[in-house]
C-alpha cells in the first residue's frame, strides 16, 4: 500500500533554531506522550496513526489521549498541517513553511481543527485531546494527507530571560506529530507527475540546480526514482547529474530536486536538463531549457561556501608591486653606487689638485 503506512508516523520533531528535522530521539525526551484513540472507522486498526473513511459533510470527532509522568503541569499546543515533500524526497506531517499546492482541492488544515488552542495536561495525569473533523460537502476521489503537530508550549519571556541568566538559554524543543490520512473512496486515481520550472539556487551555502517535481494528484507517489543530467543548450557533454532512489511525494504536493554542481561556479548561458522519473512501474521523461544569468550566477558564487576563490587579479596587483619594489631597490643601488663613484672621484680631483698646489709652491721656492 503506501510507504507511509509501513512506517510508525507518531514521530518526534527535533525543533532547534527554527530548523525542523526528524531525530534519532527517545520520547523521555518530552515531558508528556501521546496515544491516537483509533476510531471504528479506521481502515486497518493495527496503524497508530488516523487513517480513515468517511463521507462527505459527516462530522467526527477524533480523540489523542495525552499524558503527564511529571511532578509539574505541562501545557501543550496542538496544530494541524498539511503534508509536504521535502527537497530529500521525504514526506513530512509537522509544520512547514510550504504553501499549500495548487493542484489541491482542499486544505486539511480547514477539515481537522483541533477543539482548543492549547492542553493543559496536570502533573502525573492524563487528559483528552479532542480534534473536529468536518468533510467538504462535495466528495472527492484520493487522499487528504496531514498530521497533528502536539508541541510543549514554550517559555515566557520573563522565564527565557531567567535561563539565558543562567547559561540555559539553548533549549532543545520535541514535538509529536501523528499523521491523518482521510479519503471518501476506494476509486484507483493515475499518477501524474510534472517537471515545472528549473533554477539555480542553493542548499546549505552550495550552488544546485533545482528542478520542482509535481505530484498533481490525491494520491502517495511512491518509490519514485530520478535519473537527472544538464548540459549545455544544443549540445551532449553531461555538465552535472544526479541520481536518487526511494523518495516518495505526497498528495498534491511539489518539492525542488536539488542537483549538486560539487563545488563548481555557476557559469551564466543556457542549459538543458533532462530528466527520466519512475515510480510503481510509471515512467516520465521530462526536457526542459533553462537559462542562468550573469549577475545571478555571480551572486551565487559569492555566497558558495565550496567555490574556490579567484584571486588572479590579487597576485596580478602583487606581482606588479613586487616588479616596482625590485625596480626600486635596482634604482636605488645603481643610484648609490653612482654617488660613491662619483664621491670618489671627486676625493681623487682635490688629491690631485693639492699635489699640483703643492708642487707649484715648492717650485717657486727653488726659483727664489
Amino acid at each position: 500500500m503506501l510507504n507511509v503506512k509501513k512506517k510508525l508516523v507518531i514521530g518526534l520533531i527535533f525543533l532547534l533554531s527554527l530548523v525542523s528535522i526528524i531525530p534519532q530521539a527517545n520520547a523521555s525526551q518530552l515531558k508528556f506522550s501521546v496515544e491516537p484513540v483509533i476510531p471504528e472507522n479506521q481502515k486497518d486498526t493495527s496503524h497508530s496513526y488516523f487513517d480513515l473513511t468517511m463521507k462527505p459533510s459527516e462530522k467526527q470527532t477524533l480523540k489523542v489521549h495525552m499524558r503527564n509522568d511529571t511532578d509539574n503541569e505541562v501545557t501543550v499546543l496542538p496544530s494541524v498541517h498539511a503534508a509536504t515533500t521535502n527537497i530529500n524526497g521525504v514526506v513530512e506531517y509537522g509544520e512547514s513553511n510550504t504553501k499549500l499546492d495548487k493542484t489541491s482541492k482542499y486544505n486539511i488544515e480547514e477539515i481537522v481543527k483541533p477543539a482548543v488552542n492549547e492542553v493543559k495536561i496536570p502533573a502525573n495525569g492524563s487528559t483528552d485531546l479532542e480534534l473536529m473533523v468536518e468533510m467538504p460537502k462535495d466528495g472527492f476521489d484520493g487522499i487528504l494527507a496531514g498530521g497533528i503537530t502536539l508541541k510543549e508550549k514554550e517559555d515566557t519571556a520573563e522565564t527565557k530571560k531567567e535561563k539565558t541568566q543562567q547559561g540555559l538559554a539553548i533549549e532543545n524543543k520535541y514535538a509529536y506529530v501523528v499523521a491523518v490520512v482521510l479519503q471518501e473512496t476506494d476509486v484507483k486515481i493515475d499518477s501524474e507527475l510534472k517537471l515545472n520550472k528549473v533554477e539555480p539556487n542553493q542548499v546549505n551555502a552550495r550552488n544546485v540546480i533545482n528542478a520542482t517535481l509535481q505530484n498533481t494528484q490525491a494520491k502517495y507517489m511512491n518509490q519514485l526514482s530520478v535519473d537527472t543530467k544538464i548540459t549545455k543548450k544544443g549540445e551532449s557533454d553531461v555538465l552535472y547529474s544526479s541520481k536518487k532512489e526511494e523518495m516518495q511525494m505526497a498528495p498534491n504536493t511539489s518539492f525542488a530536486y536539488p542537483v549538486s554542481l560539487n563545488g563548481e561556479k555557476l557559469k551564466a548561458g543556457d542549459y538543458t536538463l533532462s530528466m527520466t522519473a519512475k515510480s510503481m512501474g510509471e515512467t516520465w521523461k521530462f526536457k526542459k531549457d533553462f537559462t542562468i544569468k550573469a549577475d545571478v550566477a555571480k551572486a551565487f558564487n559569492e555566497k558558495d561556501v565550496t567555490v574556490k576563490k579567484d584571486y588572479t587579479w590579487i597576485y596580478i596587483l602583487v606581482g606588479i608591486l613586487l616588479i616596482l619594489l625590485a625596480l626600486l631597490l635596482i634604482w636605488f643601488i645603481i643610484r648609490k653606487k653612482k654617488k660613491e663613484k662619483e664621491k670618489k672621484e671627486a676625493q681623487k680631483r682635490r688629491k690631485a689638485n693639492r699635489k699640483k698646489r703643492a708642487k707649484k709652491v715648492n717650485l717657486e721656492e727653488d726659483n727664489n
